[in-house]
């Protein structure tokens, strides 16, 4: 879990007359821990679904609510178009295609603020871009940048002077011998060419999501800043931005917003500060909480968590929601919200009138059992996502895509985009993160998939992948006899099958009781090729629904 040093000369700062006492006894209750206190600070662990919690700017704005220092949406207001402008270069378009960035201006860098600021630009990128892999942030000293700058790519034979270097290194020296190279060059792997931010004088701001520029390193002398998000998600970058430009608003900055002009014609002015809006019933708030709360109770609760809401037709409240607050995304996250600005300190636990005996339902007895028994059988489990990503369900499967695909709306990566409708597609990916390690691999899963017919019907599966030189579909119905018949006493029948993934004449569907209940088989060469398995692979997959119904 993240951890942010709050100094105690800014926790005085923050908070001119407040005890030191009061405050950080009311410091966990916006959901936060505080990890421990020494001298000088106390350090305050966060957890990473609240990415404004990334400064002592975010924590101090959160903490004033519940105190009712300050109350309702912070303040916070643009100061006009800068006149600075990005270039994008369709060339950088089809390896981190988007941009987004702001400047700031007229204010004070102290060592902790910059501290702060860095820590910050830190946790953002592991948090929100995943290290790197979907987005990462360069903070520039904007006095040291002419105008236009442009976004663009290079050979790996170009050289430029890192940050916190004093010469020259080429983009492929960078990679392969400097850490920072190391540790994120991996995100580029792929790549025939490299993204940099040049100024309109040719000189490197940035060699995002690897390294900064050391021209435009900042310093307690710094005035002005430009700041700039490159990811591989517009929505991921301008979350990333809208928290950069709210804390360095609470810093004293004046924000000014950049305007992108993308290679196609289209322009966009960032950072984009509009709130959002949701609804939620009064009566839906104190049933979850337990509370008898009215209205206007609650809108004072909505403000001490910063939030605001006005009341609609009835007993509707229409909740505006600031657009650094990334993590509400709908009318479950604002009953929280409520929850805090009411003081989780003043809920109290109840007793129930009943006291009731309860027993494991039979589904659940069921699925520990067939993982004893896969487990006896030398299996290893895993537990992946029901949402997962298109390429790897069907393209990398070699599986037609169709019309009654699950997909999930306002997706924030391309990893999560579709309900599962196998598990084996995880499971051959969780081979390829494994292809260094040592063989036999025998992996497991029991996990839910997906199908829209008239509706949408959710099934328990059993999903096995084995990988090793000499696996084959013998070994393969081995495993599947034995499980069925130790865990359901069940005999079963193959019939040869056409699968899209399956190596015909090497695959069966799995009848139990007249019933098809799955299939089994040889990956096809070229799915392993696909995913960079190097080993041949059996795979199957039972409907544990089906066969649990009929036992």
């Amino acid at each position: 879990m993240p951890v942010v040093a709050f100094t105690f000369d800014r926790l005085n700062k923050f908070f001119p007359g407040e005890k030191l006492d009061d405050i950080l006894k009311i410091v966990p209750f916006i959901g936060v821990d505080i990890e421990g206190v020494d001298n000088a600070a106390v350090r305050i662990e966060y957890n990473p679904n609240r990415p404004d919690f990334a400064s002592d700017y975010g924590i101090a704005r959160a903490v004033k609510g519940l105190l009712g220092i300050e109350t309702g949406i912070p303040e916070f207001k643009l100061s006009g178009r800068s006149g600075c402008a990005i270039k994008i270069d369709m060339s950088a378009r089809q390896i981190r295609p988007y941009i987004v960035s702001l400047v700031a201006k007229n204010g004070k860098l102290d060592d902790e603020t910059i501290k702060q600021l860095i820590a910050m630009q830190e946790d953002l990128q592991n948090v929100i871009g995943r290290r790197r892999l979907k987005a990462s942030i360069g903070i520039h000293d904007l006095d040291a940048i002419k105008f236009p700058v442009t976004y663009t790519t290079v050979q790996e034979d170009f050289s430029f002077t890192p940050l916190g270097d004093s010469d020259n290194h080429t983009i492929r020296h960078i990679l392969k011998e400097f850490d920072v190279g190391k540790q994120y060059g991996y995100i580029l792997q792929k790549s025939n060419a490299y993204p940099i931010i040049q100024d309109a004088e040719n000189n490197v701001l940035s060699f995002p999501p690897i390294v900064n520029s050391n021209l435009t390193r900042i310093s307690t002398a710094t005035k002005n800043l430009f700041v700039e998000v490159t990811a591989n998600n517009l929505e991921v970058a301008e979350d990333v931005l809208s928290v950069m430009a709210m804390a360095l608003y609470d810093a004293g900055f004046e924000i000014q917003t950049v305007s992108t002009h993308n290679s196609d014609g289209r322009n966009k002015e960032t950072p984009k500060m509009d709130p959002s809006y949701i609804k939620v019933e009064t009566s839906y708030i104190n049933r979850i909480l337990g509370l008898n709360l009215k209205v206007t109770d609650i809108l004072k609760c909505l403000k001490k968590s910063r939030l605001d809401g006005k009341v609609m037709s009835g007993k509707i409240i229409k909740c505006t929601i600031p657009r650094y607050r990334t993590e509400i995304i709908d009318s479950t996250d604002l009953i929280e919200e409520v929850a805090v600005g009411y003081g989780i300190y003043n809920l109290r636990a109840t007793i129930a009138s009943s006291d009731l005996s309860g027993k494991r339902n039979y589904l659940s007895v069921c699925l520990d059992i067939v993982r004893e028994v896969m487990a006896g059988l030398g299996m290893i489990e895993v537990v992946n996502f029901n949402l997962v990503s298109r390429k790897i369900h069907y393209q990398l499967m070699g599986i037609p895509e169709h019309d009654n695909i699950l997909t999930a709306e306002k997706t924030k990566s391309i990893e999560h985009e579709i309900l599962r409708e196998s598990l084996i597609p995880s499971l051959i990916q969780t081979l390829s993160h494994n292809i260094h390690e040592e063989y036999p691999q025998k992996l497991f899963e029991v996990g839910k998939v997906f199908q829209r017919g008239d509706r949408i019907n959710e099934y328990w599966n059993l999903g096995v992948v084995v990988a090793h030189s000499k696996a084959n579909y013998t070994e393969g119905k081995s495993i599947v006899q034995t499980f069925l018949k130790t865990s359901f006493g069940k005999e079963i029948v193959t019939k040869s099958n056409v699968n899209a993934i399956l190596v015909q004449g090497r695959s069966s569907d799995i009848i139990v009781d007249g019933q098809s209940v799955g299939y089994i088989g040889e990956i096809k060469p070229m799915v392993s090729d696909n995913f960079k398995l190097r080993v041949p692979v059996v795979a199957a997959e039972l409907n544990l629904s089906q066969i649990m119904s009929v036992s």
